[in-house]
């Protein structure tokens, strides 16, 4: 049985390779002063929020970051799934459902009016699962640099 649980001071050590996984799977590399600071923010509930999975033997599995911020188009906020990362050697076991389905709660606590995440169009594993439990809108994504 997958638990999940707020992250913690505690669980940086478990939470890192994760993290790095996930940074790796992205083909992205941050330095590990930013890497420090967003574990921090994340412990600290300092305007982001994390969420940790562990399976039975209380192996780090997985993890959820997100934010909530005001929106133009509702009275409540919207809640921003930013990361999701679920140990290769796991998916497909419900693991990313459950972790979707934790922050729909805290969403729900916030009286957020939705939750939303970006993926690549070529995430198949990732948008298998997501097609299931949300509306892919057909928006597409852009971004300049600064």
């Amino acid at each position: 049985m997958t638990t999940i649980t707020s992250l913690s001071a505690s669980d940086r050590e478990a939470w890192l390779p994760l993290w790095n996984d996930y940074l790796t799977f992205y083909e992205s590399e941050l330095t590990d002063e930013v890497t420090a600071l967003v574990f921090a923010r994340l412990a600290a509930r300092d305007g982001i929020h994390g969420a940790i999975a562990r399976d039975d033997d209380g192996r780090a599995i997985g993890f959820v970051h997100w934010l909530f911020h005001p929106s133009t188009w509702s009275s409540g906020p919207y809640c921003y799934l930013e990361d999701l990362f679920v140990s290769p050697d796991v998916r497909g076991g419900g693991v990313g459902r459950a972790l979707i389905a934790h922050v729909r709660e805290q969403a729900v606590d916030a009286g957020a009016a939705k939750v939303y995440w970006l993926t690549q169009q070529s995430n198949a594993t990732a948008r298998t699962l997501y097609d299931r439990v949300a509306t892919d809108t057909g928006f597409v994504h852009y971004q300049t640099g600064l």
